[in-house]
């Protein structure tokens, strides 16, 4: 995903991202993109002192190159941060210079006595704050993946200041004015100037002084908002995990899993016990093969209850996101975001909600009645997965334990996801370990394209931790950009369990090909100008690619590389693959109302809420859908619904199942036209992946499929045609 992720540098300054929103300062999930990009000789912070309130800090003082790694350009390859030079007490003086180098930047421009013209004006905010965003896409980077108690300290304090530097910028009409001046005949240029002119009206660049007053002091709130909510998450989420003193409730675990318990209890001093952390969805792993009906009870509690100390909090967001959307003439939030998207309007993201609800609810009905007819009882939300593992045995003779010991992470990672992209897209991949991540756990490989030139690196952060927040994510570290001559590099995150060896569920191997996906359209980014790198798209369309890229973890010649088994190397037995790909579509009803269910959730936050409690809210927007399905609870509940409070995807959830109607498009393509064809990858690669934002996105999916999208190939994937 890019469901949820690092911080993203575009919302600092109007020319990053697919909108200018700066609550999205604090964003922590899915797949965001950042960018490093090194920086001239300091200007002072006198020069910009207009553009700040009169309540700013005073000017920091001076860098120096030996004390602050950030100052300059990373001389590693690829620019790749210095991440063994940086320590803590570089953050906050960093932070602090960019912000004023990067003001002092946009005064020059605002101020230059020569007309406005494309190069002096946008292609110069294309080059401006390099230096803050350097240390805001290392900062936001840890923030996620690797935090610590300064770290989120630093978090709190940088947050609404970042917020009120974004709209410094932004509410700059002498900046503005020089924006509307300018003229061109180039399309490409006038596509760039739309965009900068969109994110400055959409950041409230038309109204007036009392407006932008207020408007400032929403963003500001909602920056700090945003991130308190991701801190007392992560914090909620570690201390809920699951205490288990008797290995013998651990019935149903397999042997590795149970001593992967136990190591995780006792790496935080929980000698001789086992400890069941928990994983961002509400449904959590262990469900599916726990025997004892008790301790799953115990794990789904723990996982629904998480995040009671935000309910409040998220109340207040939601007040203020329909506030600020008033004061841009939307009538609410879920108004004003969509009309910087694909969709285009709340109608359209609507109606296709509307034809999916009652076919899925129905399938999810029919679904829990076969669990109860297995189970003889009434089936709770904790019993679904462990019946439906019952079930799906039963009807196709197979279970998750049964595949796991044929998916050992670096085989289904060297084998899987990275020969893939070799068939596909002719890539070579090489290790590195020369070069280093912000965590052990890190590794990083660089990667040629078939003619043997660079191509970028890829960093892989595979292994859950408890500074680690959940879910799984893309985020660029370096952004590619003809105009500075700078190449991608990329990381992907996921939380699995390490053991020895580390193996894996087929969600969790479906999960590492979704988020290459998101890394290959970040590597395979050609474009001029860094406010259309790589995944500088809009949210409704980022996905995308990424749920292309699962396709291959089934296709049977790569199925076939990768699916061996950990101990003996002999490939998954031809049986069982065929049981597992029939068995693809089982459960599709529970997945899809449980989906559902969150998606109108963020829908009924965004276009409904006024007042009220966040849990009778909640319980009312679940029934007024028709998805208040007890057995079948919502993906996400609202109070650790990070992808809407801190994530970016406010009012934009829905884009996963819009981007999929585009992929089982786009997968009824590819087999109709061969499949895994070097062409084919070519094909996907010159005329979506590569293009970035720099051309509208539905343009670039009709000149690659030739047409305009159609939903059926997504309905007969799940079942509900």
């Amino acid at each position: 995903m890019l469901p949820i992720t690092p911080y993203p540098i575009n919302s600092l300054t109007p020319h990053r991202g697919s909108r200018a929103d700066s609550e999205r300062i604090a964003q922590s999930e899915t797949h965001y993109q950042n960018d490093s990009r090194e920086h001239g000789d300091r200007v002072v912070f006198t020069a910009c002192a207009n553009l700040y309130e009169s309540d700013h800090r005073e000017e920091p003082p001076p860098m120096t190159p030996a004390d602050h790694p950030f100052l300059f350009p990373s001389a590693l390859p690829y620019q790749l941060p210095p991440f063994r030079e940086i320590r803590e007490e570089h953050y906050a003086p960093a932070f602090e210079q960019g912000m004023a180098e990067h003001l002092a930047e946009v005064e020059a421009i605002a101020a230059d006595p020569e007309p406005p013209t494309f190069e002096n004006t946008v292609e110069a905010l294309e080059l401006s704050g390099r230096l803050l965003e350097r240390v805001a896409t290392v900062f936001f980077n840890q923030a996620s993946s690797d935090t610590t108690p300064g770290i989120q300290a630093i978090q709190q304090e940088i947050t609404p200041k970042l917020a009120k530097h974004s709209d410094s910028i932004n509410l700059n009409p002498r900046l503005y004015a020089r924006l509307k001046a300018i003229t061109t005949d180039d399309p490409t240029q006038q596509w760039l100037l739309d965009r900068y002119l969109t994110d400055f009206i959409r950041s409230g660049a038309e109204l007036d002084e009392t407006q932008q007053a207020r408007l400032r002091t929403i963003n500001e709130e909602l920056s700090s908002l945003a991130t308190t909510f991701q801190q007392t998450l992560l914090n909620d989420t570690n201390e809920r995990a699951v205490v288990v003193e008797d290995a013998a409730e651990l019935d149903g675990l397999t042997l590795d899993a149970i001593e992967g318990l136990r190591e995780t209890a006792t790496a935080r001093g929980l000698d001789g016990k086992y400890l069941i952390t928990l994983v961002l969805p509400t449904g959590q792993p262990a469900l599916s093969s726990l025997t004892d009906r008790a301790l799953r009870e115990r794990v789904h509690l723990a996982s629904v209850g998480r995040g009671a100390a935000n309910a409040e909090l998220i109340t207040r967001i939601a007040t203020l996101r329909r506030e600020r959307a008033g004061l841009l003439g939307y009538r609410n939030h879920a108004e004003y975001v969509l009309a910087d998207q694909t969709a285009g309007t709340t109608g359209a993201v609507t109606e296709m909600l509307d034809k999916l609800v009652t076919p899925a609810v129905a399938n999810a009905r029919r679904e829990q009645e076969a669990l109860e007819a297995e189970a003889g009882f009434p089936v709770e939300a904790w019993d679904w997965s462990f019946y439906a593992e019952r079930v799906r045995k039963a009807r196709y003779s197979i279970d998750s334990a049964q595949m796991r010991p044929y998916f050992e992470l670096d085989r289904v990672l060297h084998d899987g996801v990275f020969y893939a992209a070799s068939r596909l897209y002719g890539l070579r991949f090489e290790a590195r370990p020369d070069l280093h991540g912000y965590h052990p756990d890190v590794r990083v490989w660089e990667v040629f394209n078939e003619d043997g030139s660079p191509l970028g690196l890829f960093l892989g952060d595979y292994h859950a931790r408890a500074s680690k927040r959940g879910g799984a994510w893309m985020n660029s570290l370096v952004q590619q950009s003809g105009l500075e001559g700078s190449r991608p590099v990329v990381v992907n995150n996921l939380n699995i369990v390490k053991g020895e060896p580390t193996l894996m569920t087929f969600d969790e191997v479906n999960t590492m090909f979704h988020e290459f996906g998101h890394a290959l359209h970040g590597l395979f980014s050609d474009v001029r100008h860094p406010r259309f790198s790589g995944t500088s798209v809009p949210r409704d369309f980022v996905e995308y690619p990424s749920q292309v890229n699962e396709m291959w973890a089934t296709h049977p010649e790569i199925l076939a590389n990768y699916a061996k088994h950990h101990e003996t190397g002999e490939p998954m037995p031809r049986d069982l693959v065929d049981r597992m790909l029939e068995a693809q579509k089982f459960n599709q009803g529970f997945a899809t109302v449980e989906y559902l269910a969150a998606t109108l959730l963020d829908w009924a936050w965004h276009t409904d809420y006024e007042s009220g409690d966040a849990e009778t809210f909640e319980t009312e927007a679940l029934q007024r859908a028709g998805v208040d399905l007890a057995a079948v609870p919502p993906r996400y509940r609202s109070t650790y619904f990070a992808h809407i409070w801190a994530s970016g995807y406010s009012a934009g959830y829905y884009s996963y199942i819009w981007s999929e109607v585009l992929d089982a498009d786009t997968v009824e393509w590819f087999t109709e036209n061969g499949g895994l064809l070097r062409e084919n990858g070519d094909r996907f690669r010159t005329h979506l992946l590569s293009k970035g934002g720099s051309v509208d996105p539905m343009t670039a999916f009709r000149t690659f499929r030739g047409r305009d999208p159609r939903i059926e190939p997504l309905l007969e994937r799940r079942g509900l045609l």
